[in-house]
C-alpha cells in the first residue's frame, strides 16, 4: 500500500498545494533543502516546529483506521510519503515512513542517531551525545530515500496494490507503482481526475477521497481476497 498527503489532508493536516496552507508562507527551498538548513538552520527548525504543532492537534481520519482494520484479513504493510504518524495514530502496525518522521529527529553528524521527540519544539543548541546539533528526520529535496530499496522490495512481493491520496507526481515514490509484477491488481484512490488515464485491465481508479471510497474499496477487497 502507498499513501500520500491526500490521506493526511482528510484529518486537517495541509498538502504542499493547499491554498492558505502552511506550506503557502514558505518557500520549499528555504525550509526543505540541505541548502536552506546550511544557511538558515533556525528558520527551518521553526518550519518544523510549526508542523510538529499542527500535527498534535489533529486525529486519523475513517480512512487510516479502515487500512489498521484491513489487517484482521490482509498482511498490509504501508509504505507512505508522509511524515506524520496519523498511520501509527489510526492502528497500523506495519508502517515504512518514505521521507522521514516528523516526530523523530536525527543528529547532523551521525545519521544513525535517531530520536523520538514527540511533538516538542527542535531548538539550536540541542546535540547528540556526541555533540552535534540535532535535525528533523526528514529527507529533504535533493537527499537521498535511504527506504527506497525497502520499499520497492515490499512492492513486489504484493499481491494488490492500493495508492492512496497521491497524484504519483513526487519521484522516486511514484515509480512504485512499475515495481509491481504485471499481473498484481492495483487500486487507486485520489480526487485528481488526470490519474483516470491509469485505468486499465489491472489497475482501477475510484476519483474520490479516501473517506467517500471506502464502502466501494471494501466491496473491491473483498472480491479480491
Amino acid at each position: 500500500m502507498l499513501t500520500g498527503a491526500g490521506i493526511s489532508a482528510e484529518s486537517g493536516l495541509k498538502t504542499f498545494r493547499d491554498s492558505g496552507g502552511l506550506w503557502e508562507s514558505f518557500r520549499i527551498e528555504d525550509v526543505a533543502s540541505p541548502e536552506a538548513w546550511h544557511e538558515d538552520p533556525e528558520l527551518v527548525l521553526d518550519f518544523y516546529n510549526m508542523r510538529r504543532s499542527q500535527l498534535s492537534e489533529v486525529e486519523p481520519n475513517p480512512a487510516h483506521r479502515f487500512l489498521a482494520e484491513l489487517e484482521s484479513d490482509w498482511a498490509v504493510s504501508i509504505i507512505t510519503q508522509n511524515v506524520d504518524d496519523l498511520h501509527e495514530r489510526g492502528g497500523s502496525t506495519s508502517i515504512l515512513h518514505l521521507h522521514g518522521e516528523l516526530r523523530k529527529v536525527r543528529s547532523t553528524g551521525n545519521p544513525s542517531f535517531i530520536q523520538d521527540i514527540g511533538y516538542e519544539a527542535l531548538e539550536l543548541g540541542q546535540l547528540c551525545p556526541e555533540g552535534h546539533q540535532l535535525r528533523p528526520h526528514i529527507v529533504w529535496f535533493g537527499e537521498p530515500v535511504p527506504m527506497m530499496d525497502d520499499a520497492q522490495f515490499i512492492t513486489q512481493q504484493a499481491d494488490v496494490l492500493l495508492i492512496i491520496g497521491t497524484s504519483l507526481n513526487v519521484y522516486p515514490a511514484a515509480g512504485l507503482i512499475h515495481a509491481t509484477s504485471q499481473d498484481t491488481p492495483i487500486l487507486v484512490v485520489d480526487p485528481d481526475p488526470s490519474l483516470q488515464r491509469l485505468a486499465g485491465d489491472r489497475i482501477q481508479v475510484l476519483t474520490s477521497n479516501a473517506t467517500e471510497a471506502l464502502t466501494s474499496l471494501g466491496k473491491i477487497l473483498n472480491g479480491l481476497s
